[in-house]
Protein backbone atom coordinates (compact mmCIF):
# COMPACT_ATOMS: atom_id res chain seq x y z
CA UNK A 1 0.00 0.00 0.00
CA UNK A 2 1.25 3.47 -0.81
CA UNK A 3 1.77 5.98 1.97
CA UNK A 4 -0.85 8.52 1.01
CA UNK A 5 -1.04 12.29 1.46
CA UNK A 6 1.31 13.76 4.01
CA UNK A 7 0.87 16.90 6.00
CA UNK A 8 3.24 19.14 4.08
CA UNK A 9 5.86 21.19 5.88
CA UNK A 10 6.70 24.71 4.80
CA UNK A 11 9.16 26.79 6.78
CA UNK A 12 7.06 29.40 8.57
CA UNK A 13 7.34 33.15 8.15
CA UNK A 14 8.94 34.73 5.10
CA UNK A 15 12.64 33.89 5.10
CA UNK A 16 14.50 34.17 1.77
CA UNK A 17 13.90 30.47 1.04
CA UNK A 18 10.77 28.41 1.55
CA UNK A 19 10.63 24.62 1.16
CA UNK A 20 7.48 22.73 0.21
CA UNK A 21 7.86 19.10 1.20
CA UNK A 22 6.17 15.71 0.91
CA UNK A 23 6.91 12.07 1.58
CA UNK A 24 5.70 8.74 0.23
CA UNK A 25 6.51 5.23 1.37
CA UNK A 26 5.77 1.66 0.40
CA UNK A 27 6.39 -1.57 2.32
CA UNK A 28 7.31 -4.67 0.36
CA UNK A 29 5.17 -7.79 0.84
CA UNK A 30 6.45 -10.18 3.53
CA UNK A 31 8.37 -13.25 2.48
CA UNK A 32 6.63 -16.43 3.60
CA UNK A 33 9.96 -18.07 4.53
CA UNK A 34 11.15 -15.27 6.82
CA UNK A 35 11.73 -16.58 10.36
CA UNK A 36 9.71 -14.90 13.13
CA UNK A 37 11.24 -11.75 14.59
CA UNK A 38 12.56 -12.50 18.04
CA UNK A 39 12.13 -9.08 19.60
CA UNK A 40 9.65 -6.29 19.08
CA UNK A 41 9.82 -2.89 20.78
CA UNK A 42 7.12 -2.22 23.35
CA UNK A 43 4.38 0.28 22.41
CA UNK A 44 5.54 2.52 25.26
CA UNK A 45 9.06 2.77 23.86
CA UNK A 46 9.73 6.39 22.79
CA UNK A 47 11.06 5.20 19.43
CA UNK A 48 7.76 3.43 18.70
CA UNK A 49 5.74 6.43 19.83
CA UNK A 50 7.79 8.78 17.63
CA UNK A 51 7.49 6.38 14.68
CA UNK A 52 3.72 6.23 14.95
CA UNK A 53 3.43 10.00 15.36
CA UNK A 54 5.64 10.56 12.31
CA UNK A 55 3.66 8.16 10.12
CA UNK A 56 0.33 9.61 11.21
CA UNK A 57 1.56 13.17 10.66
CA UNK A 58 2.26 12.35 7.03
CA UNK A 59 -0.82 10.23 6.40
CA UNK A 60 -4.22 11.83 6.15
CA UNK A 61 -6.49 8.97 5.12
CA UNK A 62 -8.85 7.44 7.63
CA UNK A 63 -7.44 4.64 9.74
CA UNK A 64 -3.92 3.70 10.67
CA UNK A 65 -1.03 4.68 8.39
CA UNK A 66 0.75 1.88 6.51
CA UNK A 67 4.13 0.66 7.66
CA UNK A 68 7.34 1.83 5.98
CA UNK A 69 8.75 -1.68 6.33
CA UNK A 70 12.48 -1.73 7.01
CA UNK A 71 12.80 1.87 5.77
CA UNK A 72 12.15 4.97 7.76
CA UNK A 73 12.41 8.71 7.22
CA UNK A 74 12.67 12.09 8.90
CA UNK A 75 11.03 15.33 7.80
CA UNK A 76 11.03 18.21 10.26
CA UNK A 77 11.30 21.96 10.66
CA UNK A 78 14.44 23.18 12.42
CA UNK A 79 14.59 25.53 15.36
CA UNK A 80 14.16 29.30 15.04
CA UNK A 81 12.71 28.98 11.53
CA UNK A 82 16.23 28.20 10.31
CA UNK A 83 15.26 25.56 7.74
CA UNK A 84 14.29 21.91 7.45
CA UNK A 85 15.92 18.52 7.92
CA UNK A 86 15.26 15.52 5.67
CA UNK A 87 16.55 11.99 6.07
CA UNK A 88 15.96 8.39 5.03
CA UNK A 89 17.30 5.11 6.38
CA UNK A 90 17.02 1.62 4.90
CA UNK A 91 17.38 -1.31 7.29
CA UNK A 92 19.47 -4.06 5.70
CA UNK A 93 17.14 -6.98 5.06
CA UNK A 94 19.75 -9.73 5.43
CA UNK A 95 19.20 -9.64 9.18
CA UNK A 96 15.83 -11.34 8.68
CA UNK A 97 17.68 -14.66 8.27
CA UNK A 98 18.67 -14.37 11.94
CA UNK A 99 15.19 -13.39 13.06
CA UNK A 100 16.23 -9.75 13.54
CA UNK A 101 13.78 -6.98 12.68
CA UNK A 102 16.17 -4.42 11.19
CA UNK A 103 13.37 -1.84 10.98
CA UNK A 104 14.08 -1.24 14.68
CA UNK A 105 17.59 -0.05 13.78
CA UNK A 106 16.51 2.30 10.98
CA UNK A 107 13.67 3.73 13.06
CA UNK A 108 15.97 4.28 16.04
CA UNK A 109 18.56 6.00 13.84
CA UNK A 110 15.94 8.41 12.49
CA UNK A 111 14.49 8.96 15.98
CA UNK A 112 17.82 10.00 17.44
CA UNK A 113 18.68 12.11 14.39
CA UNK A 114 15.37 13.92 14.87
CA UNK A 115 16.20 14.64 18.51
CA UNK A 116 19.58 16.10 17.61
CA UNK A 117 18.21 18.24 14.77
CA UNK A 118 15.38 19.45 17.02
CA UNK A 119 17.84 20.61 19.66
CA UNK A 120 20.43 22.30 17.44
CA UNK A 121 18.90 23.40 14.13
CA UNK A 122 21.19 24.14 11.19
CA UNK A 123 24.19 24.57 13.50
CA UNK A 124 24.61 20.78 13.33
CA UNK A 125 25.80 19.30 10.05
CA UNK A 126 24.18 16.11 8.74
CA UNK A 127 27.46 14.22 9.17
CA UNK A 128 27.68 15.31 12.82
CA UNK A 129 24.06 14.32 13.34
CA UNK A 130 24.69 10.91 11.77
CA UNK A 131 27.62 10.31 14.10
CA UNK A 132 25.67 11.26 17.23
CA UNK A 133 22.52 9.37 16.24
CA UNK A 134 24.56 6.25 15.48
CA UNK A 135 26.23 6.43 18.88
CA UNK A 136 22.81 6.76 20.52
CA UNK A 137 21.65 3.58 18.77
CA UNK A 138 24.77 1.72 19.89
CA UNK A 139 24.14 2.54 23.57
CA UNK A 140 20.37 1.96 23.41
CA UNK A 141 19.76 -1.38 25.11
CA UNK A 142 16.39 -1.82 23.42
CA UNK A 143 18.12 -2.18 20.02
CA UNK A 144 19.95 -5.50 19.97
CA UNK A 145 21.18 -5.90 16.42
CA UNK A 146 20.77 -4.51 12.95
CA UNK A 147 22.20 -2.21 10.33
CA UNK A 148 21.04 0.51 7.98
CA UNK A 149 22.06 2.90 5.27
CA UNK A 150 21.48 6.60 5.95
CA UNK A 151 21.10 9.83 4.00
CA UNK A 152 20.61 13.10 5.89
CA UNK A 153 20.26 16.67 4.61
CA UNK A 154 19.56 20.14 5.96
CA UNK A 155 18.16 23.03 3.91
CA UNK A 156 18.89 26.49 5.31
CA UNK A 157 15.95 28.89 4.85
CA UNK A 158 18.16 31.98 5.24
CA UNK A 159 21.14 31.11 3.01
CA UNK A 160 19.60 28.47 0.73
CA UNK A 161 22.50 26.14 1.49
CA UNK A 162 21.86 22.43 1.34
CA UNK A 163 24.27 20.21 3.27
CA UNK A 164 24.10 16.43 3.11
CA UNK A 165 25.76 13.23 4.26
CA UNK A 166 25.09 9.88 2.60
CA UNK A 167 26.29 6.42 3.58
CA UNK A 168 25.24 3.41 1.54
CA UNK A 169 22.92 3.07 -1.44
CA UNK A 170 20.14 5.33 -0.27
CA UNK A 171 20.78 8.76 -1.68
CA UNK A 172 19.98 12.25 -2.82
CA UNK A 173 19.11 13.93 -6.10
CA UNK A 174 19.08 17.67 -6.73
CA UNK A 175 17.25 18.50 -9.95
CA UNK A 176 17.57 21.94 -11.54
CA UNK A 177 15.92 22.98 -14.80
CA UNK A 178 15.11 19.37 -15.74
CA UNK A 179 18.73 18.29 -15.29
CA UNK A 180 20.66 16.50 -12.56
CA UNK A 181 22.66 19.03 -10.55
CA UNK A 182 23.86 16.41 -8.06
CA UNK A 183 23.38 12.71 -7.40
CA UNK A 184 24.94 11.22 -4.28
CA UNK A 185 27.07 8.31 -5.50
CA UNK A 186 25.96 4.93 -4.09
CA UNK A 187 28.45 3.38 -1.70
CA UNK A 188 28.71 -0.41 -1.83
CA UNK A 189 31.16 -3.11 -0.78
CA UNK A 190 30.01 -5.24 -3.70
CA UNK A 191 26.85 -5.72 -5.75
CA UNK A 192 23.72 -5.34 -3.62
CA UNK A 193 25.75 -4.92 -0.42
CA UNK A 194 25.78 -1.25 0.67
CA UNK A 195 27.94 0.49 3.19
CA UNK A 196 25.98 0.46 6.43
CA UNK A 197 25.94 1.51 10.05
CA UNK A 198 25.60 -1.61 12.18
CA UNK A 199 25.15 -2.87 15.72
CA UNK A 200 26.67 -6.31 16.17
CA UNK A 201 26.92 -8.96 18.84
CA UNK A 202 29.75 -9.36 21.31
CA UNK A 203 32.96 -11.07 20.07
CA UNK A 204 31.53 -14.56 20.58
CA UNK A 205 28.45 -13.73 18.53
CA UNK A 206 27.94 -15.61 15.30
CA UNK A 207 27.78 -12.46 13.19
CA UNK A 208 31.24 -11.12 14.03
CA UNK A 209 32.85 -10.22 10.74
CA UNK A 210 29.56 -8.86 9.47
CA UNK A 211 29.79 -5.66 7.49
CA UNK A 212 29.80 -2.44 9.43
CA UNK A 213 31.00 1.02 8.45
CA UNK A 214 31.61 4.30 10.20
CA UNK A 215 29.74 7.60 9.75
CA UNK A 216 33.13 8.97 8.70
CA UNK A 217 32.71 7.00 5.45
CA UNK A 218 29.68 9.10 4.49
CA UNK A 219 29.88 11.19 1.31
CA UNK A 220 29.29 14.85 2.21
CA UNK A 221 28.08 17.59 -0.10
CA UNK A 222 27.02 21.24 0.05
CA UNK A 223 25.58 23.68 -2.46
CA UNK A 224 23.41 26.78 -2.66
CA UNK A 225 19.92 26.01 -3.89
CA UNK A 226 17.94 28.10 -6.36
CA UNK A 227 14.27 28.76 -6.98
CA UNK A 228 12.61 25.73 -8.55
CA UNK A 229 15.22 23.19 -7.44
CA UNK A 230 13.83 19.79 -6.48
CA UNK A 231 15.56 17.84 -3.71
CA UNK A 232 14.78 14.12 -3.53
CA UNK A 233 15.97 11.77 -0.78
CA UNK A 234 15.25 8.10 -1.40
CA UNK A 235 15.96 4.54 -0.39
CA UNK A 236 17.22 2.11 -3.01
CA UNK A 237 13.75 0.77 -3.73
CA UNK A 238 13.45 3.83 -6.00
CA UNK A 239 16.70 3.76 -7.96
CA UNK A 240 16.78 -0.05 -8.28
CA UNK A 241 13.48 0.18 -10.17
CA UNK A 242 13.35 3.62 -11.80
CA UNK A 243 15.94 4.92 -14.25
CA UNK A 244 17.37 8.41 -13.86
CA UNK A 245 15.73 9.51 -17.11
CA UNK A 246 12.35 8.44 -15.73
CA UNK A 247 12.93 10.44 -12.55
CA UNK A 248 13.72 13.53 -14.61
CA UNK A 249 10.68 12.99 -16.82
CA UNK A 250 8.34 12.70 -13.83
CA UNK A 251 9.70 15.89 -12.28
CA UNK A 252 9.49 17.78 -15.57
CA UNK A 253 5.91 16.71 -16.28
CA UNK A 254 4.71 17.58 -12.80
CA UNK A 255 6.43 20.98 -12.81
CA UNK A 256 4.69 21.90 -16.08
CA UNK A 257 1.32 21.85 -14.34
CA UNK A 258 -0.20 24.91 -12.70
CA UNK A 259 -0.82 23.25 -9.33
CA UNK A 260 0.18 24.91 -6.02
CA UNK A 261 3.72 24.25 -4.84
CA UNK A 262 2.55 21.97 -2.04
CA UNK A 263 0.70 19.83 -4.58
CA UNK A 264 3.71 19.78 -6.92
CA UNK A 265 5.96 18.38 -4.19
CA UNK A 266 3.39 15.79 -3.24
CA UNK A 267 2.78 14.77 -6.86
CA UNK A 268 6.48 14.25 -7.53
CA UNK A 269 6.81 12.01 -4.47
CA UNK A 270 3.63 10.12 -5.35
CA UNK A 271 4.49 9.41 -8.98
CA UNK A 272 8.08 8.44 -8.23
CA UNK A 273 6.80 5.83 -5.81
CA UNK A 274 4.01 4.75 -8.14
CA UNK A 275 6.44 4.09 -11.02
CA UNK A 276 8.81 2.25 -8.65
CA UNK A 277 5.96 0.03 -7.52
CA UNK A 278 4.91 -0.78 -11.08
CA UNK A 279 8.50 -1.70 -11.99
CA UNK A 280 8.95 -3.90 -8.92
CA UNK A 281 6.25 -6.29 -10.06
CA UNK A 282 6.97 -6.26 -13.79
CA UNK A 283 9.35 -7.99 -16.18
CA UNK A 284 10.53 -4.68 -17.63
CA UNK A 285 14.23 -3.91 -17.66
CA UNK A 286 15.20 -2.05 -14.49
CA UNK A 287 18.40 -0.44 -13.16
CA UNK A 288 18.80 -3.41 -10.82
CA UNK A 289 18.69 -5.83 -13.75
CA UNK A 290 21.23 -3.75 -15.68
CA UNK A 291 23.60 -3.63 -12.70
CA UNK A 292 23.15 -7.34 -12.08
CA UNK A 293 24.17 -8.11 -15.67
CA UNK A 294 27.53 -6.40 -15.08
CA UNK A 295 28.45 -8.63 -12.12
CA UNK A 296 30.74 -11.59 -12.88
CA UNK A 297 28.84 -14.85 -12.43
CA UNK A 298 29.46 -18.56 -12.52
CA UNK A 299 28.72 -20.42 -15.75
CA UNK A 300 25.01 -21.09 -16.03
CA UNK A 301 24.08 -18.64 -13.28
CA UNK A 302 21.12 -16.58 -14.53
CA UNK A 303 20.97 -12.81 -14.71
CA UNK A 304 18.40 -11.18 -12.46
CA UNK A 305 15.40 -10.12 -14.53
CA UNK A 306 12.79 -7.42 -13.96
CA UNK A 307 12.13 -5.29 -10.91
CA UNK A 308 13.49 -5.68 -7.41
CA UNK A 309 10.74 -5.97 -4.80
CA UNK A 310 11.76 -3.81 -1.86
CA UNK A 311 10.60 -1.18 0.58
CA UNK A 312 10.69 2.26 -1.00
CA UNK A 313 10.67 5.69 0.61
CA UNK A 314 10.83 9.09 -1.10
CA UNK A 315 11.10 12.52 0.53
CA UNK A 316 10.81 15.60 -1.70
CA UNK A 317 11.50 19.30 -1.12
CA UNK A 318 10.60 21.96 -3.70
CA UNK A 319 12.64 25.14 -3.26
CA UNK A 320 11.17 28.62 -3.61
CA UNK A 321 12.91 31.97 -3.18
CA UNK A 322 10.59 34.57 -1.68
Amino acid sequence: MLGRARRLYTSAGRPPYVFHTASQWLEKPPYKDDPPKRRILEPTNPIVQWRQKSLQQHFRDAGDPPSAGEDFFLLTNLRHNSGIALAVADGVGGWANQGVDCSMFSQALMYYASKHFDSTGVDMTPSECMQLAYYDVLVDDTIDLGSSTACLATLNSHSGILTSANLGDSGLYIIRSSSILYHAPPQTHYFNCPRQLAKLKRPRGRNIGAIHDSPSHAETYSTTLKDGDIVILYTDGLVDNVFQAQILEICSLVMKTSAPDETLANSIAYYLLWVARQSMFSDAVTPFEVESSRVPRRRGEPIYRGGKVDDCTVVVALVRET
